[in-house]
């Protein structure tokens, strides 16, 4: 084997060297393009999962659903309707006793009083769940919320009083004493006063908020009930055993007439009138009659019975649509709902809806 000469043995070291360097930098190509392809994927898996992230944590909302409420008194649940359908969709048990019903502001929750849990509910619509439980006192009846959405104003039966329930605190604001058995609760336009009944004392108690206590106590039909504030500064308020509705001025809080129900066929002892409703335009008020089975239609400027529509029996929680087309009656003796085309002034639609049905809410 011939002996390599000096340069040769040189120029083959260099060689060498000039291909371990190459392979050097053809690895680190490829593991930089390997990690360039892995931080690019990772880059995107990462994006997935905040976004997936954010949309399970983001709160479900609901509003204008087309749904309607029906709160069951014996089945301690609350129907749900498709209003589109006429069809009950659920009736998901809720509390004991549940009675009266109002929307939130916002239209994305139910508040539903409990009057055997002596609890308001908090119901959230788009998740169709109880997400609170709000302590406002024994017995509660009724409630309105002031203009603000941050004050509910409870009737406690058992106490009776009138209970100021501050919504994000969760306590107890106030309590003002009232008459017996104390039912309907309205809050005015400008908050600043509170209207309650009393079904023993026959009396309305208009109670100033600012002051906490009552200012006047206006005497009106036998076991009044429930209020409507209607156009024209007027305040109406059912009175169950007088079959009547006493109409109140607002602006002095006395009474400036009454409107009496008989319709044609029933005794008078069985017109019980009880919850009202206002048409989207004001000019139309529905009053349930209670045992009479018939809902009177009421022409608000006027004060005159326009007519009697035929619905279950023991009409009591009444609705309208925000159209102003359908009206919604709860019939607590019969077990279920009557839908009500108002031009016609009929009855199109009857819906099983629990035992002893009270209350009805829209959310359209």
């Amino acid at each position: 084997m011939r002996k390599l000469s000096p340069r040769e043995c040189e120029g083959r070291r260099k060689s060498g060297r000039r291909g371990r360097k190459g392979y050097a930098e053809d690895a680190k190509d490829i593991l930089m393009k390997f990690l360039s392809r892995s931080l690019r994927t990772l880059c995107v898996l990462c994006v997935r999962l905040l976004c997936l992230a954010a949309l399970v944590a983001a709160p479900a909302h609901a509003k204008d659903t087309g749904k309607i409420f029906v709160s069951s008194e014996k089945d301690n649940a609350i129907a749900i309707i498709d209003a589109a359908k006429h069809e009950v969709t659920a009736s998901p048990a809720v509390c004991k006793r549940p009675r009266h019903m109002q929307l939130t502001p916002d239209r994305m929750q139910l508040y539903i009083a409990c009057s055997d849990d002596h609890r308001v509910l908090v119901w959230d619509i788009a998740a169709a769940k109880v997400i609170a439980r709000l302590d406002v006192g024994e017995d509660p009846e009724a409630f309105d919320l002031s203009p603000d959405g941050k004050t509910m104003y409870v009737s406690n039966e058992e106490d009776s009083a009138l209970t100021a329930f501050d919504l994000g605190t969760r306590k107890k604001v106030f309590e003002v004493k009232v008459g017996g058995e104390p039912e309907g609760v309205k809050v005015s336009a400008d908050g600043k006063l509170v209207y309650v009944t009393s079904e023993v004392a026959n009396v309305v108690h208009v109670i100033d908020t600012a002051g906490r206590k009552v200012l006047k106590n206006v005497q009106v039909g036998k076991r009044p009930r429930r209020f409507l504030l209607v156009p024209g500064g007027e305040l109406w308020v059912t009175n169950e055993l007088d079959g009547s509705v006493s109409v109140i001025r607002t602006s002095d809080h006395t009474v400036q007439g009454t409107i009496n129900f008989l319709p044609q066929g029933m005794r008078r002892e069985d017109v019980t009138p009880v919850g009202m409703a206002l048409a989207p335009d004001g000019k139309t008020a529905y009053v349930g009659l209670g045992r009479a089975n018939h809902v009177a239609v009421v022409d608000v400027p006027t004060r005159t019975v326009k007519g009697y529509v035929l619905v279950g029996k023991r009409a009591w929680g009444l609705a309208v649509s925000r159209d102003g087309k359908r009206l919604y009656v709860a019939n607590g003796l019969s077990d279920d709902m009557t839908i009500v085309d108002t031009a016609a002034m009929k009855g199109i639609k009857t819906l099983k809806v629990g035992r002893v049905p009270y209350g009805v809410v829209i959310d359209d």
